[in-house]
């Protein structure tokens, strides 16, 4: 049977995406009009098939390859071949050796103090210019996400870290505007000497880490240089490693807090909640210990929901190395697998009401009635984000430190509207009012 979708495009589906204010919306009508298995123009790769049906996901759950030619925008960020797209007798050691570090209680532990300190410079920046102007969210967390990150991923051993976060938004505004065909200031020339001169520093400092790491003897595996120096990775994948882990964690948690904010604002009640169960687990202490967040379930159940309504990275890739069936359909082998990670957060028969915020869909017993892939903000299979732990980790800790201190209401007249850039973007910023919660 053949798989249902709209018909070809001269223009290899650009227009399509374009008129339907983007590729995350655009799999939202594609799915509501076509159903839960989609076959669809795909800019830069064709044709591909969508899928939003959780339990049909299950049949592509094995697949470990990624389109190449999806990913070639990342490929200048690389010396020793894209990350992205390693073929899978790579894959596997580096991701297990990602997930060792990443993954783990020792590296959340060593990095927790660090996190909270870069958290309460933020908080306290916030108080000190009182709520009469709105505070622009995702400006200021995805800045505190790219310093913690960098703190991470350097191991804290950065001379200069606020140079290395200017250095790598250099890098992605030249990179990702190409992609986004966004304007950037400048002449392309001198765009291209800027992202170099940027690329350089970040590639020097990492290796100035490595070098620090050989000479001392340091073996931590909570370190995620210092693991990949152990493993005996030459250094040209260390930096590649730095660089993917910088993208990939840069924007993800600050954009995630932000929506939490986000919808809190427009739900007083839910807020209310969470800032008592900051107050029943913390007492009178302005910052969580790394062991008080699995003491706050109602503030995790509303991370999930958030990323759900508005999940960071909006969708992934696939391509398959031998047919299989999904459903009703047979999907040749070398097809784009598409994933549309909004589209399956909407699907109705898993989540009633779909477009409302209701954090207890995430308590256990409303979990065990759905699909395992139901829900997948973090991706799925072998090629799924190795950092997730740590994400929720950082997002919880700083939601925990800004909703302990502050009150968020929207800005009177500003319009948050859903865009596409990497992550899922508000297209102005999400502009809020911050007050303190003392009465």
């Amino acid at each position: 049977m053949r798989i249902p979708g709209p018909e070809p495009r001269a223009d290899g589906g650009v227009g399509a995406v374009a008129a339907a204010g983007g590729l995350h919306r655009y799999q939202l009508w594609l799915h509501a009009e076509y159903g839960p298995v989609v076959r669809f123009q795909l800019p830069g790769a064709e044709t591909a098939v969508s899928v939003a049906d959780p339990v049909l996901l299950e049949a592509t759950a094995h697949i470990d390859k990624r389109p190449e030619r999806l990913f070639e925008f990342l490929a200048p960020l690389c010396e020793a071949g894209n990350l992205q797209v390693l073929p899978t007798a790579e894959h596997t050691p580096w991701r297990r050796l990602l997930l060792s570090v990443l993954a783990g209680r020792p590296s959340h532990e060593r990095h927790f103090g660090q996190f909270a300190a870069l958290a309460t410079d933020l908080a306290d920046r916030w108080a000190g210019q009182g709520d009469r102007e709105p505070v622009a969210l995702q400006k200021d967390l995805t800045t505190l996400s790219l310093r913690m990150i960098g703190a991470y991923a350097l191991g804290g051993d950065a001379a200069d870290p606020d140079k290395v976060v200017t250095a790598f938004e250099e890098v992605l505004t030249e990179h990702l505007g190409r992609l986004y065909q966004v304007p950037v200031p400048g002449t392309e020339e001198e765009r291209a000497r800027r992202a170099a001169q940027a690329l350089a520093h970040l590639r020097a400092t990492v290796d100035r880490v490595i070098a620090a790491h050989r000479s001392g003897g340091r073996t931590d595996r909570s370190d995620l240089i210092g693991a990949l120096v152990e493993a005996g990775e030459r250094p040209a994948r260390i930096r590649d490693t730095v660089m993917i882990t910088m993208l990939a964690a840069h924007h993800t948690t600050g954009v995630a807090v932000s929506w939490t904010l986000h919808l809190l604002g427009r739900h007083p009640e839910v807020a209310e909640r969470v800032a008592g169960e900051l107050d029943r687990v913390l007492g009178e202490r302005p910052v969580p210990d790394y062991a008080d967040l699995r003491r706050l379930p109602y503030l995790d159940m509303v991370v999930k929901e958030a990323m759900r309504l508005y999940p960071p990275g909006p969708y992934g890739a696939r391509e398959t190395t031998e047919a299989l069936v999904l459903g009703d359909y047979e999907v040749p082998a070398g097809t784009v697998i598409f994933y549309p990670f909004w589209a399956v957060h909407m699907n109705p028969d898993h989540w009633p009401d779909p477009e409302k915020f209701v954090p207890e869909r995430f308590l256990p017993e409303e979990v065990a009635k759905r699909p395992r892939l139901a829900y997948i903000p973090f991706g799925i299979g072998p090629r799924s984000c190795e950092g997730a732990g740590l994400a929720m980790v950082e997002a919880e800790l700083v939601l925990a430190v800004l909703l302990k201190r502050f009150r968020f209401r929207p800005a009177p007249g500003h319009e948050v509207t859903p865009i596409e850039r990497f992550v899922l973007w508000a297209a102005d910023d999400i502009h809020m009012l911050v007050s303190p919660r003392v009465a």
